[in-house]
């Protein structure tokens, strides 16, 4: 595989300042993590390194709707936005697409018809399944039979959230393995005549149908924005953002069992397994208990990275005042992995994030995004953040300095593409974006040389000078014998200034300077993290310890 780093002489400082640049790259250090951006904007979906040059390029007919993915085996997981006018809302999309590395089309599936439609959000599953989000309607007449308030059915239907676990089948066909419906999980204190009555507070694990945390009761009123999975769990994470919520459910459950609250590993069928937020959606807290505000993208942390196994959540702080957002880390309460503990009569915890990212250095409103956005944890430690209202991406290490930006150049309606020098296009929103390790499988054999950055007229603030450099990384590293009951031994050719080794938790427990060599004999088994620093960059690996 031939990885490039680009580096200038100017690069060699620990931060440099593009000020000059508008668009593209405005920060780039030797800190930053050395992947790939992958992110969409217009019909348009665009690989870029580090200097904002473009690695690859696929081109769809639609825009849009919303996520895209890189998978491991080079190909792009793509949803489109169709012109349907039966489900509308913002978010909305309708085709979800497979393009190979070179971007031919070689699977194309629409959900999307006047009873359901795929928004926001898909996911690929570890057996080449996709998890499809999807909005479906209920009619005026089953809101009613569910216990939904009349006076809260404004639009006359109302919709349901959907999960469908689709297998690709052909160049457009699928078949659906399994199905899970907001639907079947629902309680309500309105009409006692309902099947479905109950105390709201004393049925966490089922939605109160006629909350709507201050809304007017229009047909959209989940507005679920992300589906994340977790394999070692097999649990599923959802977002609404109307309600402030996340929620975690089962996956290992039947459809059968999905339709119901008994089954499945956990034995709560599709039931709430955990939720955190919002505890005025369950009737067991008021407005100050509130945590979130239109969130976006809630997800495990790999196992293998630091705070492996936590929740991580773009908290975008629509409502709040002042309004600002925030990255938050948080650690679900368990008695065992996936068994969240809600004590009686108390609400979900944590009381309080185990991290916090807000841009407090003057207001914390230059860190604000009321939509979109999101945020990951990267190898090296570094958190890559989505501000999707304003097209930015960025980069911050430990101590939270900045050390890469870059503004999307492309007019996300007309896919007009800005020039270097002039402001950003007024209307650069992006949903999401991820970064890829230079070691991702899918880079694997490919051609990656860069090519011009995005925006136009870039030759004279090119971000990393003179470009094509080849030289080793970091990434190329490897640790032995993994598993290890004792000394790990470190083969690379660099010089390592220390090495700083973590448990899951996120505890440093040993520094390591001057040798190659790190002896793990007197630590508890389990899985840690190994952060090695050389020449002002860093990079982190994972060992287990028999």
């Amino acid at each position: 595989m031939i990885r490039h780093l680009l580096l200038s002489t100017c690069l060699l400082l620990s931060v440099t300042l593009y000020s000059q640049n508008t668009v593209g790259v405005i920060t780039n250090t030797t800190n930053a993590y050395n992947g790939y951006t992958l992110f969409t904007s217009h019909k348009q979906t665009y690989l870029i390194n580090n200097c904002g040059e473009v690695i690859n390029q696929w081109t769809s007919n639609y825009t849009p709707g919303n996520s895209v993915y890189l998978l491991e085996n080079g190909n792009l997981l793509k949803t489109g936005s169709t012109p349907s006018t039966d489900i509308v809302f913002g978010g909305q999309g309708g085709v979800v697409e497979l393009y190979s590395w070179e971007g031919l089309l070689i699977w194309q599936y629409f959900y999307d018809t006047p009873q359901y439609r795929q928004h926001h959000d898909v996911f690929p599953m570890p057996n080449g399944n996709i998890l499809i989000l999807a909005a479906k309607v209920l009619t005026n007449a089953e809101a009613i039979q569910a216990g939904r308030n009349p006076a809260l059915l404004t639009e006359g239907v109302l919709y349901t959230e959907q999960i469908v676990e689709v297998q690709p089948v052909g160049s457009n066909q699928a078949n659906i393995v399994w199905e899970w419906d907001m639907k079947n999980h629902l309680v309500q204190d309105f009409d006692a005549s309902k099947s479905n009555y109950g105390v709201v507070s004393q049925n966490p694990s089922k939605l109160d149908i006629n909350f709507t945390n201050g809304g007017t009761g229009v047909a959209n009123w989940l507005h679920v924005n992300s589906v994340q999975y977790n394999a070692t769990l097999d649990q599923i994470i959802l977002s609404s953002r109307n309600l402030s919520e996340i929620w975690i459910i089962d996956h290992s459950t039947t459809t059968a069992e999905a339709a119901t609250s008994t089954g499945g590993l956990y034995g709560k069928g599709g039931s709430i397994l955990y939720r955190w937020g919002n505890p005025q959606a369950y009737d067991r807290g008021s407005e100050s208990d509130r945590k979130l505000f239109g969130q976006h993208y809630p997800h495990w942390i790999p196992n293998e990275l630091i705070d492996g196994g936590k929740l991580m959540v773009f908290n975008n702080g629509n409502g709040r005042q002042p309004q600002y957002s925030e990255v938050q880390i948080l650690n679900p309460p368990t008695s065992a992995p996936g068994f969240y503990i809600l004590e009686p009569n108390t609400t979900y915890g944590p009381e309080t994030a185990d991290y916090t990212y807000a841009d407090n250095a003057t207001t914390p409103a230059n860190f604000s995004s009321h939509i979109l956005s999101g945020a990951d944890r990267l190898p090296n430690g570094n958190i890559f953040i989505c501000e999707g209202i304003n097209g930015r991406f960025f980069e911050i290490v430990q101590h939270e300095n900045i050390v890469w930006q870059y503004i999307n150049p492309v007019h996300n309606i007309t896919g007009a593409v800005a020039s270097q020098g002039s402001n950003p296009p007024l209307l650069r929103q992006l949903f999401r974006g991820i970064k890829y390790g230079a070691d991702y499988p899918a880079f694997e054999g490919k051609d990656l040389t860069p090519g011009s950055p995005i925006e136009l007229n870039s030759g004279a603030n090119v971000a990393c000078g003179t470009l094509g450099v080849l030289a080793p990384t970091l990434s190329d590293l490897r640790l032995s014998p993994n598993p290890t009951t004792g000394i790990v031994t470190i083969n690379a050719d660099t010089t390592f200034e220390k090495i700083e080794v973590y448990n899951l938790l996120g505890s440093k427990i040993m520094t390591v300077s001057g040798s190659k060599n790190v002896n793990l004999s007197d630590v508890a088994s389990g899985v840690y993290l190994f952060k090695l620093f050389a020449g002002g960059d860093f990079i982190t690996k994972k060992i287990i310890k028999q």
